[in-house]
């Protein structure tokens, strides 16, 4: 079993002897949504840590998103609720890249490819992608590169 599975369980256990419900509730969720990955497909399988991380972040893009949508319709103790469990598990997450570092890996992908011009766009994100996996948002990455080669 992979360290980082196995140190989510084991918070879910500490969570649960300190009756934290929304510690608890949000490892019970995350551990589902890694079991749920792990039965799909043709067979089932063990997922490595990076594998773990990729569906901890997609659910903390979920519950950012949740929190957005409430508070768009003025449900303000959902939204909090969301954030709440967010914020839980970005604890597991690597942190992320600020905009001065993702504009650096963006520049140097640039000049690595020698790329010019919006066409370009899937040139530099071949390159800078692997370098900024799990610790900058895709959607934020594709802005970095288009204002990069849009100027």
């Amino acid at each position: 079993m992979s360290a980082l599975k196995d140190k989510l369980k084991a918070d879910l256990t500490a969570s649960m002897k300190n009756r934290d419900e929304v510690r608890t509730r949000t490892l019970r969720m995350a551990l589902a949504a890694v079991n749920v990955e792990e039965v799909s497909g043709k067979a089932a399988r063990e997922l490595t840590d990076d594998e773990i991380l990729k569906v901890l972040t997609k659910e903390a893009k979920k519950r950012r998103e949740a929190a957005e949508a409430f508070k768009g319709a003025g449900r303000a103790e959902q939204a909090q609720a969301e954030l709440d469990e967010q914020a839980v598990l970005e604890a597991y997450l690597p942190a992320q890249l600020s905009d001065e570092e993702l504009a650096a890996i963006v520049d140097e992908a640039v000049a690595a490819s020698g790329a010019s011009g919006p066409q370009a766009m899937g040139q530099v994100m071949k390159i800078v992608n692997p370098k900024v996996a799990g610790r900058a948002e895709g959607s934020r990455v594709a802005q970095a590169v288009r204002a990069r080669l849009s100027s």
